[in-house]
């Protein structure tokens, strides 16, 4: 088969590699499509993986086969596969913090060499304790497997927001409207808050628009500190989302804050140092949290919310901008690497028509 397999720092191939096998208890899925995550861009600019490897997992496609006693799948059925799960029993996951679990830091999806996703391909091999622990969710037929694919990302975007408590009063700032932070956005929409969106990119405030994002905040031009203030009488946004890496705006987003306010970090997922005002958090009241990845006691809901969306309004493949085949994934993830207005959520399509349903 065919896969892009990650041999160093940026450094990307195109390969024939044998199709994984697979053994009692596990499932063979044929991918038909993967979107491109910035946690996968992030493996292959900074080498924080030992190669070879082949990323990607943010995944839908269809059972080819089934191991020895799966009794829960069967061949045909489209299917959307999460790469991490939790035991769901451990101090950890009592705790609500899942990502933590020594279970969800194990990779069970794989395509050959390290686990590590293998979405980038075109077969993967899913192991027995992602089948056993709810980690492969069924695709009506109605629902494209792009919408379908949108299920990992999404969870881990209204474990967040959950984390904030947001009420209908609440004035939400959202710094970012890439795929995630317009998420982000929709979401935090749907609690009934305000939800005041920050993007460098007219495109990307008129792809939210269609999610009833109508506040944006132009950072090209506006001051976004500034713009919060007004928009809350001067006391800045109840909640701020970060949905953008890097830590240059960490201190925009708990300078927008109210005082008593919160900020939550979502793609601060590289280690380092960073500047914070202490007496933000102490004399301020300012809350700083963090959220990653994705939380099982919410699947349900997220399962829910994207499969049932499609046709009713939360339709998330409005958010794709490019659809690329396997053989034209490294110019795939080269564009993801430098968002330009025009890029949104790119996707690789190993199986022609993944959009189709």
């Amino acid at each position: 088969m065919r896969a892009v397999v990650y041999r160093g720092v940026n450094d990307l191939r195109i390969e024939t590699v044998p199709v994984p096998s697979i053994g009692p208890g596990e499932l063979l899925v044929k991918i038909a499509t993967c979107g491109i995550c910035g946690t996968d861009l992030k493996k292959v600019h900074t080498g924080s993986h030992s190669a070879p490897r082949i990323f990607g997992h943010e995944m839908a496609g269809t059972i080819v086969k089934v191991g020895e006693g799966v009794t829960s799948h069967a061949v045909g059925e489209r299917v959307m596969v999460f790469h991490h799960v939790p035991c769901g029993e451990c101090f950890y996951c009592r705790k609500q913090t899942p990502a933590q679990c020594l279970v969800y830091k194990q990779v069970g999806t794989t395509a050959g060499m390290e686990p590590s996703g293998g979405g980038f391909a075109e077969y993967i091999r899913v192991m027995d304790f992602v089948v056993n622990l709810r980690g492969v969710v069924r695709i009506p037929d109605e629902v494209p497997f792009e919408q379908a694919a949108f299920i990992e990302p999404v969870n881990t975007v209204l474990k967040g927001v959950k984390m904030l408590n947001l009420a209908a009063d609440d004035t939400v700032l959202v710094i970012g409207q890439g795929p995630i932070g317009l998420m982000h956005a929709a979401l935090a929409r749907r609690t009934g808050a305000r939800v005041l969106t920050s993007d460098m990119f007219p495109e990307r405030h008129a792809i939210a628009a269609r999610f009833g994002l109508t506040e944006p905040i132009h950072a090209g031009t506006e001051n976004v500190v500034e713009r919060a203030f007004a928009a809350t009488e001067g006391r800045g946004a109840d909640a701020v989302i970060l949905a953008v890496g890097g830590n240059a705006l960490i201190r925009t987003a708990m300078d927008a804050a109210r005082p008593g306010g919160k900020v939550m970090l979502f793609a601060q997922t590289q280690h380092g140092e960073t500047i914070i005002d202490p007496a933000a958090v102490c004399m301020d009241e300012k809350t700083l949290i963090g959220s990653y990845s994705s939380s099982f006691t919410i699947l349900d809901e997220v399962t829910d919310l994207v499969l049932g969306g499609y046709r009713n309004g939360f339709d998330l493949t409005q958010l794709i901008s490019h659809r690329f085949s396997l053989e034209q994934a490294v110019e795939a993830i080269e564009i993801a690497s430098h968002p330009q207005p025009g890029s949104m959520k790119i996707m690789i399509e190993p199986a022609p028509g993944a959009g189709a349903h």
